[in-house]
């Protein structure tokens, strides 16, 4: 039974079919927003910032919403081993003390838990000498620009939901994208409008760090929002994934930026959903819509049906997991502790897959 699983765009396939997976031609890799799934590649992601891409030192473009936010600032550290090790214990060991926690509770402990993932390694993550670290937030707009109470973002979120079947590209009239990013980045290939959603920059810092972390992975109606990032456009900040559930940005773009590179993409399946409010629209993936040439230089790895069967609950760590074990947070914890253990076999497979590439794996996106 393989457990992973390799879907690639035309020009990534050439590249690997004539070179082999190289660390060397990996120029971008995304992270995408999905809370608890992204545990499942706590040793993938050990073995890729801490063996595999030192290996071949270049800059690199790390770019994540929400959960993979947090990801790519454990792979910005000195120590990425032991921070991706720490990120997976504090992410886990979430506990609350009502099956129904509020929103003010919940923010208590996820800002407890990114203080003890960043303090003191904000250094190491803004001043990496090869990674260009960049985060994915959404800032409100409309009903959704200052909403001065939880109905009225109830009603914002409803209105952005039922705008968003009608056309996701009207619902940039009420969301906007903002990229807080290190100072040294470039990515040109982001910078140029690319959808319906207004793009903001802005600059990365040890005094926003923590609070922008935190907004990339703000749910809406369960936390509350960020307001006052250091340095970001004013307003109330959510989740990244709103937008950017799983990063489906115009990376064909980097081609002429970086000719003859791949974006390397540890995901959770084969299927880029552009935003969470999309999970439900098959239709919407990015490699069936008029975008899909987005995909033409990106390697999908993700785990296979037949591996999720092995896990708890057979699925990866989900949100549905806090309701399905209520405060028994121990059981919780063994759970997702195990499906990480598992996940040594999506290292060891992809670790293989470098070292001698079975080109029959690769598969079209």
């Amino acid at each position: 039974m393989s457990a992973l699983s390799f879907h690639a765009g035309p020009r990534a396939l050439a590249r690997i079919r004539a070179h082999g997976l190289r660390a060397a031609d990996v120029a971008v890799i995304p992270a995408a927003a999905g809370g608890p799934k992204g545990l499942i590649f706590q040793a993938l992601d050990q073995y890729v910032f801490g063996d595999w891409l030192p290996a071949s030192p270049r800059e690199r473009t790390l770019i994540g919403s929400s959960i993979g936010a947090w990801r790519m600032a454990a792979a910005c550290q000195r120590d990425p081993v032991r921070a991706f090790e720490r990120l997976g214990s504090l992410y886990a060991g979430q506990r609350y003390t009502s099956t129904k926690p509020s929103p003010r509770q919940i923010n208590e402990v996820v800002q407890g838990l990114l203080h003890e993932f960043v303090s003191g390694h904000e250094d190491d993550i803004l001043a990496h000498p090869q990674h260009r670290l960049h985060l994915l937030a959404v800032r409100g707009k409309g009903a959704l620009a200052a909403p001065t109470h939880r109905r009225a973002e109830m009603r914002g979120f409803a209105a952005a939901a039922l705008t968003n079947v009608a056309s996701r590209a009207r619902l940039g009239g009420l969301l906007e994208r903002v990229v807080l990013a290190d100072r040294r980045g470039h990515a040109g290939w982001l910078q140029e409008s690319f959808d319906g959603f207004a793009t903001h920059f802005a600059t990365l810092s040890r005094a926003n760090l923590a609070s922008s972390l935190l907004a990339s992975g703000t749910l809406p109606l369960i936390m509350q929002p960020v307001t006052g990032i250091d340095g970001a456009p004013p307003g109330h900040y959510w989740d990244g994934g709103i937008i950017d559930y799983h990063l489906a940005l115009p990376y064909a773009r980097l081609e002429r930026e970086e000719p003859d590179t791949i974006v390397f993409y540890p995901h959770f399946n084969e299927h880029i959903v552009p935003g969470w409010l999309d999970k439900a629209m098959p239709w919407r993936r990015c490699a069936r819509g008029p975008n899909r040439g987005w995909l033409d230089n990106v390697l999908i790895v993700a785990p296979t049906p037949a591996f999720l069967k092995t896990l708890p609950r057979a699925k990866l760590p989900d949100r549905s997991d806090f309701k399905h074990y209520g405060l028994d947070h121990d059981a919780r914890i063994q759970a997702w502790s195990q499906a990480m253990r598992e996940g040594q076999r999506l290292r060891d497979e992809l670790a293989a897959f470098v070292e001698r590439p079975d080109l029959s794996r690769l598969r079209a996106i």
